[in-house]
Parts: structure tokens; sequence; C-alpha cells
């Protein structure tokens, strides 16, 4: 077992968000893993660019109002509690509204790569 008692915070870098967006890795994995976990805090109005996962994306709300868009134009609002998925491929992007979002960002992770773009 492993106990660890903090991650250290991070600003998110800006060519994959837009705004303040700070962020904790719990899981960065090393082979065999292929779980990737992110605490991830959204200042007002901050977002993620346009990505996708190839493996797709969990995100678990745990503070917070946020959205979640994607290509087709739909956009979900999002509160504490809150569980959104979008399948391996989707394009997507999430973030805060005029209130600060925190989210759980869930991911698998096959080879290199988290995401396809």
């Amino acid at each position: 077992m492993e106990h660890i008692t903090s991650t250290p915070t991070a600003k998110a870098p800006t060519e994959r968000f837009t705004g303040d967006v700070y962020l904790n890795m719990i899981e960065a994995p090393t082979e065999p893993a292929r779980l990737a976990t992110a605490l991830v805090r959204f200042t007002p109005g901050a977002r993620t660019n346009w990505h996708s996962h190839a493996n797709g994306q969990t995100l678990y709300i745990t503070d917070g109002d946020g959205l979640v868009g994607t290509r087709d134009g739909s956009v979900v609002r999002v509160s504490a509690g809150q569980i959104v998925k979008c399948p391996a491929g989707e394009e997507h992007w999430h973030g805060g509204t005029a209130k600060l979002l925190g989210e759980l960002q869930v991911s698998a992770v096959s080879g290199r790569g988290r995401r396809v773009r």
C-alpha cells in the first residue's frame, strides 16, 4: 500500500486550457497501469480546449457548477455529485461557469498518449 498525504497543485498548461485551471495528478500511470486520474479546478469561465480521449473519459463533479459540450452542439450543465461519461473519440470540452468548478477526471490511456487530439 502507498499512502499519499498530498499532491502538488500545478497550473494547467495553456496549450490545453483557456483561463486559469489548476490540477493535482492523482495517478499518472506507468505500465502496466492504464488509469490516469486528476483533480482539476477551473476558475470562473475557464475551460478545456476541444479534445478527445482514445478510451473515453469520465468526469465526476466534486464541487461548483460547470458545462460540458460536444461537437454536435450539445451542452449540459453539471453540478456537484454528477457524472459525465464522454465516449472514446468524442470531441468535447468542459469548464466552469461564473462559479468555480472542481472535477475528478478519469481516463484509461493506451501506450504513450492520453488524448486523441
